[in-house]
């Protein structure tokens, strides 16, 4: 694959200086174009030629099934007051990473997922807020045969086409509120881009992991859960099961880091018997709950 599909050949520096400069960093074994001005970085972002990326990792059946390679993109347009990686919210944070890197990076665990029924997931921050970058490997992952994942809040659902989607094989989908209140105060957000695009996943036949984070004083009333059952519902049989996450502070340290006023400095999580009321609510609408 060449480097750039789109771009033009005065985007990529190929002298030594650029080659010493080549950012590893978080993200080894990847090439990072250092010597892409404004101009060039915004044009490859709209190509997908490049994508900001934070960090990756390898894990087993957290971000999807089987082995995975999470892909951690830079850029979120909520403020969620849980967040454990604010790190992340800022696009001009990360890496940029060309995408022929990325497709290498792949190509040499597709053994891997092959044998463990593994894949690419995509994660972030937010990874619908670099369409362009995130559909391209999805699509390429596809022509691979590689399973692909989308971790998600959905907020940006409306920037993703029907074709884009159909190279979507699982969605791992955060209803973080059942409510338009509530699910403001959690992220700044809206609810409703959540609820479009998982209605926009089920009629593409798009498999969808639930994830509900469960905030004591915050997204654990009664009411609220059983609207974002209410709202899982309305998703069909896409939905395999729903994780309800127990909120915990390993968070905390990086909003000090980065000198974020916490919103949640003092919470604690759930206690035993608010998780099962919860998840027993979920199985009360008949979903298979973890």
């Amino acid at each position: 694959m060449s480097q750039f599909r789109t771009t033009t050949p005065h985007m990529l520096r190929t002298d030594k200086e650029y080659q010493r400069q080549t950012l590893m960093g978080g993200l080894s074994g990847f090439e990072s174009p250092v010597g892409l001005d404004r101009r060039d970085r915004i044009e490859a972002l709209r190509t997908g030629d490049l994508g900001f990326v934070h960090s990756w990792d390898l894990n087993t059946s957290v971000d999807g099934p089987g082995t995975r390679m999470t892909v951690f993109m830079s850029g979120c347009p909520l403020r969620c007051q849980y967040c454990q990686n604010p790190d992340t919210w800022k696009m001009r944070d990360g890496k940029p990473v060309y995408f022929d890197a990325m497709m290498k990076k792949i190509e040499r665990y597709a053994d891997v997922f092959q044998y463990t029924g593994g894949g690419i997931t995509f994660s972030g921050g937010e990874s619908m807020m670099q369409p362009a970058f995130v559909s391209r490997v999805f699509h390429a992952s596809k022509q691979m045969g590689v399973h692909t994942c989308l971790d998600t809040s959905g907020f940006l659902g409306a920037t993703w086409s029907d074709k884009q989607i159909e190279d979507i094989d699982l969605c791992l989908l955060d209803v973080k509120s059942g409510d338009e209140a509530t699910y403001h105060k959690v992220t700044g957000g809206a609810l409703a881009p959540t609820i479009d695009f998982g209605r926009r996943l089920s009629a593409h036949g798009v498999k969808i992991w639930i994830r509900f984070v469960l905030v004591p004083g915050l997204t654990d009333s009664e009411e609220n859960v059983e609207n974002v059952a209410g709202i899982c519902e309305s998703f069909g049989d896409a939905v395999e099961h729903i994780d309800v996450l127990p909120f915990h502070q390993l968070g905390r340290p990086k909003w000090h880091a980065l000198r974020y006023d916490y919103p949640l400095e003092t919470a604690k999580g759930p206690d035993a018997a608010l998780l099962d009321r919860v998840r027993g609510q979920f199985r009360d609408h008949g979903f298979v709950v973890f």
